[in-house]
Formats: C-alpha cells, sequence, structure tokens
C-alpha cells in the first residue's frame, strides 16, 4: 500500500509541479495527503472506503465526563 501512495504522490503532484524552496514542497504534499488522498480517494485495499473512514471506525468513542 505503501508503494501504490507514493506512486500516486508522484505522479498526481510531484512530477507536475516545480518547488522553489523544501517549504513549499512540504506545504502542497501535506495539502494533498489531508485534502485529496485521505478525503476523497477510494482505495482498493479497503474495500473501496476512503482512508479516513477506515480510520475514524477504529477511534473508540468519546465518554462523557
Amino acid at each position: 500500500m505503501a508503494e501504490s501512495f507514493f506512486s500516486a504522490l508522484k505522479n498526481e503532484r510531484i512530477h507536475r509541479t516545480v518547488y522553489a524552496t523544501k517549504a513549499p514542497a512540504r506545504r502542497d504534499v501535506i495539502a494533498y495527503i489531508e485534502g485529496f488522498y485521505n478525503s476523497r480517494r477510494r482505495h482498493s485495499a479497503l474495500d473501496y472506503r476512503r482512508p479516513n473512514e477506515v480510520h475514524y471506525c477504529y477511534q473508540p468513542p468519546a465518554l462523557a465526563a
């Protein structure tokens, strides 16, 4: 799964953009991961669910104080 992620990141983002410094590159990669990859992209390894959906299924319910 990691190879698939890095392939998608490189093909969809890194190879299409020229960054002046590491700072804009870092911001762009974070925006890609948080804004698109984890929230909208469906994955076959996750039964075609979004990574955020799978992540929040594993979160324990919050307990009221």
